[in-house]
């Protein structure tokens, strides 16, 4: 597929509410593939949102070390306790924070053949969920950190 360039703070589409996808095409399953080639070639990124790539649609992936998670029109339903930790963002680089977010979330959403799914998620995996949802109501991690620094 394709690897494109990771848009960067300061650009409109990053502070977009992205849209909804209503109907899985070819043209969506190719925007989940890019998103996982420019995710994987980016090397230090766990999860990447399509307003990331110049997109605004409600389509993510992620990749902790346990395999690709890709979710369409992701919503989370449920989030328990509080933890606060280090993030940092492929769209604000050389940037970290320590925000504020929920230990455990449940997440639905749909996979590429259109089917519902759910996640159970907790601490890093449920970090980066809530992270790269964040991304599609335009929302970054700087809107929600403390003891901003250069990494």
């Amino acid at each position: 597929m394709a690897v494109y360039q990771i848009v960067e703070v300061g650009a409109d589409v990053l502070r977009e509410k992205a849209k909804e996808i209503s109907e899985i095409t070819p043209n969506i399953t190719k925007l989940l593939d890019n998103l996982q080639d420019t995710l994987y070639a980016s090397k230090h990124g766990v999860g990447l949102a399509a307003p990331q790539i110049g997109i605004a649609k409600r389509a993510i992936v992620i990749d902790v070390g346990d395999g690709l998670i890709e979710v369409i029109n992701p919503v989370i339903v449920e989030s328990r306790g509080e933890v606060t930790d280090h993030e940092g963002c492929l769209s604000v680089p050389n940037m970290t924070g320590d925000v504020l977010r929920a230990a455990e979330v449940k997440v639905t959403g749909l996979n590429r053949q259109g089917e519902p799914i759910l996640f159970e998620a907790q601490d890093f995996l449920a970090r980066v969920f809530q992270h790269e949802i964040d991304h599609l109501e335009g929302v970054l991690f700087i809107d929600r950190a403390e003891n901003m620094r250069r990494s």
